[in-house]
């Protein structure tokens, strides 16, 4: 496509397409637009490029992908609907999930085929509710392949780094596959080995960059996407700020920007995207949640507090309303160090499911299923008036050895500084533990021994812990006869303290099922699009799977550069420019 951007009145730059936000969608949207031979800003306003997609599992949910296909996973569309309509509910809304499923294979094979991203199906990975009809044990579920940093170039520097939480060894990326055969080292030849090689290429990273350059989850899908999108000259101003949308005659026509100490109106001549990782971590998310009296912990950004509602707010912009939920949950657990700084870790795979370890809340009693998804947990807490919250993750010296909990990693490592800093408490017998922890102490014995009692058993008669596909999935494979139950009697017994906490807003933008924002009287706003965590969930704030927000974010970020890639197209065959010049409105947030 080759185009003469002409500028309006009043603008001091020109681009086709604007997109604000650089996680997953806003970089399927950039790369798709660059691929299609736009020219494109890209607009993030912290210092480190990848948002809250660049700190996730890089998962994705899609409906009937190539590599499904090739592994012999034909999933039929209605199977697909089905699925969705028993989770999602009175929220489910035919037109987005109609374009997700009819859109999703295509988006993902446009970006496999013209950039880096490179994703291979998970051979086992249940939905999180699949029981239910429609669910399936394979096929929707893909993860990132890992990736070489170093690939970026000077930009690797500028990749946002996950938190250290998230590192082995001060800066090494590990993915699922990689945690099981940490795991499993002692018990497998072949997860030794495969330790091994990873350590040896860290270690060799280390001796030229800061971190390891071996990328994986979050780290790979961005630096693949980014990659691409630089070699395709797409822009990326970093710290800058979006103050106000552009508007000419009810349409977006660009973005007035703060950057590198100047304030310009930036044109789009295509459309503006909004991709700014919602709203978790501003001050409005404390309203929006279910009240308890305890903490609640966001892994969301602290840059993401709603810029672009209040940007769409300036056109009339609708808002989502009546979600199941208005956060993708996941409970949290915060070190607090010396220096009064805070670190939070999200237990989403690596401990609640594991045998050896169960969750109570401060009456000493279990509340629900460990080993269910991390979302159906924080609903868990947040049952009966926030009663369950916070909770304790329990496990013995055992589970503790094995597998780990939270920060604190499996032997040979030693966690004695997570025990002095109090963020892993240590006890002799569960008396004590009970004393330290502020739990009932009789309720706790009697919650161990009817766990107990069940898990050598192995059914959890109480919560079923162990009884679904993803709960044995989530579990250790090795451990039988049930991958997730198994008593706790080796002392010492230890303890980590869980806050409710979310991985991001659901809540966001109403869109069509072009990722075209939609005013309150339910008509497109021209010119303005938004996709990721900025668009409300198409899942309504529920959690069928996976990767329920990464597989929506690069679908509807690639099908709002899409269209307007053609309506550009459009536009310059069927309208020819007049040079007639119109005096842009600049729409301020405070409108």
């Amino acid at each position: 496509m080759n185009m003469t951007t002409h500028f309006p009145a009043g603008a001091d730059l020109a681009y086709d397409v604007i997109v604000l936000g650089s996680g997953a969608a806003g970089f399927a949207a950039a790369v798709t637009a660059s691929c299609r031979g736009l020219k494109v800003l890209l607009v993030e306003k912290t210092e480190a490029f990848g948002g809250t997609s660049a700190i996730s599992g890089g998962a994705i949910w899609l409906h009937d992908t190539d590599q499904a296909r090739a592994a012999g996973h034909h999933l039929s569309a209605d199977q697909m609907r089905c699925y969705l309509k028993q989770v999602i509910g009175a929220g489910y809304n035919p037109e987005l999930i109609d374009s997700f499923i009819d859109n999703g294979r295509e988006a993902l094979r446009f970006l496999e085929t013209h950039s880096e991203l490179k994703y291979s199906l998970r051979p086992l990975s249940p939905d999180y509710y699949p029981d239910l009809p429609g669910g399936t044990q394979t096929g929707r579920a893909l993860e990132i392949d890992e990736y070489d940093g170093r690939k970026l170039g000077e930009h690797f520097k500028d990749l946002k780094r996950p938190p250290d939480g998230m590192l082995l060894f001060g800066g090494m990326m590990v993915n699922r596959v990689d945690i099981q055969h940490f795991l499993s080292f002692k018990r497998s030849p072949r997860s030794l080995w495969h330790c091994l090689k990873l350590m040896g290429r860290y270690a060799l990273d280390r001796l030229n960059h800061p971190r390891g350059t071996r990328l994986t989850v979050g780290n790979a899908l961005i630096a693949r996407l980014a990659t691409t999108a630089f070699a395709n000259g797409v822009d990326l101003w970093l710290q800058a700020t979006p103050e106000a949308l552009l508007v000419d005659q009810g349409t977006v026509k660009g973005v007035q920007i703060t950057w590198r100490g100047q304030t310009r109106n930036v044109f789009a001549k295509g459309g503006v995207v909004l991709a700014m990782g919602g709203f978790a971590a501003g001050a409005q998310a404390a309203q929006q949640r279910p009240v308890t009296d305890s903490e609640h912990w966001s892994m969301s950004p602290t840059a993401n507090v709603g810029d672009g509602q209040r940007l769409a707010a300036s056109v009339n912009a609708a808002i989502g309303d009546n979600l199941a939920a208005n956060f993708f949950w996941a409970p949290v657990s915060v070190l607090r160090k010396a220096d009064g700084s805070q670190e939070r870790f999200p237990h989403l795979v690596t401990d609640r499911a594991k045998p050896g370890v169960i969750a109570v809340n401060r009456a000493g009693r279990r509340f629900v299923n460990e080993s269910d998804s991390y979302h159906c947990f924080v609903e868990g807490m947040f049952a009966n008036g926030g009663a369950n919250a916070p909770c304790w993750l329990i496990c013995d010296s055992e589970a503790l050895n094995r597998y780990g909990m939270g920060l604190a990693r499996p032997r040979p490592v030693d966690n004695s500084a997570l025990i002095d800093a109090g963020y892993l408490l240590r006890a002799d017998n569960l008396a004590e533990l009970a004393l330290i922890a502020g739990i009932d102490a009789t309720a706790l014995e009697q919650t161990l021994a009817q766990f107990n009692a069940d898990a050598t058993l192995g059914v959890d008669r109480q919560f079923g812990k162990g009884s679904s596909a993803y709960n044995r999935y989530m579990g250790d494979p090795l451990h039988k006869p049930n991958p997730c139950l198994k008593p706790l009697h080796k002392a010492p017994y230890y303890a980590i303290r869980l806050f409710t906490g979310d991985l991001g807003s659901a809540r966001g933008l109403i869109t069509n099922g072009q990722a075209n924002v939609l005013d309150r009287s339910g008509a497109p706003i021209p010119g303005l699009y938004a996709a990721g965590n900025e668009m409300n969930s198409i899942m309504d704030g529920t959690y069928p799977g996976p990767g329920i927000t990464l597989g929506p974010g690069i679908t509807f970020g690639y099908l709002a550069a899409s269209d307007i890639a053609a309506r550009l197209d459009r536009s310059t065959t069927q309208q020819p420019h007049t040079g007639e010049q119109h005096v842009l409105r600049t729409a301020h947030l405070h409108d």
